[in-house]
């Protein structure tokens, strides 16, 4: 691994670490830490513990299993696969289910202006905005339905269906929108037309200079018209614009992994999701 690579790896790993403490409690158990949100909120994940001198264990899985299950947590584990290559095996052999998404980081003199990407223009949410909550509601329920009906091909799920879809926010989870947006940790996008409303959303994750684009999604009815480009596009330009020098993100799967070469990541690794293996009865 050379060293240019294994430094954003490095700081990717703390990046992990960090971004769940400010809001939830780290519970250790052996190689991997537990992090558990304090209120209401998305629930977090298990990643390996910094600073751990072996690989997780099979008993290390297992007794975070128990205690995801105990506080009614989905159990959920994330990594770096170069980082800690041991324990997809160990994940397999517990009965975990493992996405091994194309990790991607962001290459700033290949980055594109928005509008060469798409044509719908591209709006970055502001809490002293009157109608913030609705775009916060909006942006959520486009996601819902986007991830709902995965990959890239277009689909008849459309405006109809985000609408459907948008529920009343909780007060709390407003106010932390609202925050860390003010202070920079979060940027939220919506990528919209007058006559349609918002296609396609996004936001990133700010920790000091490294920030995480995630939640890009796009209506399948409007797809294939450059949106979730266009959306990467834009945060990443507001990232940069805000002194982030490392941007990276995890692509749901190679097909989608295209998407973003067009907007200047290439990748260096390999996110792994892991979780229960659905039970089909």
């Amino acid at each position: 691994m050379d060293v240019v690579r294994a430094d954003a790896l490095d700081r990717l790993e703390r990046f992990y670490d960090a971004v769940p403490r400010d809001v939830a409690r780290a519970e250790e158990h052996g190689a991997l830490v537990l992090f558990v949100r304090d209120g209401a909120g998305w629930p977090f994940y298990a990643r390996p513990r910094l600073g751990a001198t072996e690989p997780p264990s099979l008993a290390d899985v297992t007794a975070v299993r128990a205690r995801q299950r105990e506080l009614g947590l989905p159990e959920a584990f994330e990594w770096v696969h170069e980082l800690t290559p041991d324990l997809l095996t160990v994940a397999r052999s517990a009965g975990l289910s493992v996405l091994e998404a194309p990790l991607m980081v962001l290459e700033p003199e290949r980055l594109p202006a928005p509008a060469t990407l798409s044509a719908v223009p591209v709006r970055v949410l502001d809490p002293a905005d009157p109608g913030f909550a609705a775009d916060v509601a909006l942006r959520r329920a486009v996601a819902a339905v986007g991830f709902s009906h995965g990959g890239t091909a277009r689909g008849e799920a459309g405006p109809a269906e985000r609408d459907a879809a948008v529920s009343r926010l909780d007060v709390a989870a407003l106010e932390e929108e609202a925050v860390r947006i003010a202070d920079g940790r979060r940027i939220s996008v919506l990528a919209e037309t007058p006559d349609e409303g918002p296609l396609a959303s996004g936001m990133a994750m700010r920790v000091d200079d490294v920030a995480e684009i995630a939640g890009v999604a796009t209506l399948p009815a409007a797809r294939r018209r450059g949106l979730g480009a266009a959306v990467t596009a834009t945060l990443a330009h507001r990232l940069r614009a805000a002194g982030t020098d490392l941007v990276f993100l995890s692509a749901g799967s190679e097909e989608i992994a295209r998407v973003y070469l067009r907007v200047g990541f290439r990748r260096v690794g390999t996110a792994c999701i892991a979780e229960p293996t659905a039970v089909i009865g």
